[in-house]
């Protein structure tokens, strides 16, 4: 069976009053993550059918791979005629270092 994880994650903004210009306030924000596959703990694979991976997809990878504290991530392109060459874009983050070298 596939089991899907779900991220609930607290995250604090701050925004301006609109009354006072000096004012700032913080609000705490509650949202499920959901990252398409999850391999060993270390690898986050996002599978997408767009017709190019441009910066939102990048930036989805990289925010689940820091708070799944996954050092490797991949987007996989399903549209396009060579998913080896073109289809797929691979991430590492700063948890990739502490990866014990083989």
């Amino acid at each position: 069976m596939s089991e899907r994880r779900t991220l609930t994650k607290k995250i604090k903004f701050f925004y301006r009053d609109e009354s006072s210009n000096n004012i700032l306030r913080s609000k705490e924000l509650v949202t499920d993550f959901r990252c398409d596959l999850f391999v060993e703990n270390c690898l986050v694979v996002e599978l997408k059918t767009v017709s190019e991976i441009n910066s939102i997809y990048q930036a989805q990878l990289l925010t689940y791979m820091k708070l799944l504290k996954a050092p490797k991530g991949i987007i996989i392109n399903f549209n396009c005629f060579n998913i080896f060459k073109e289809g797929q874009k691979t991430f590492v983050n700063e948890y990739f270092r502490s990866l014990p070298k083989l």
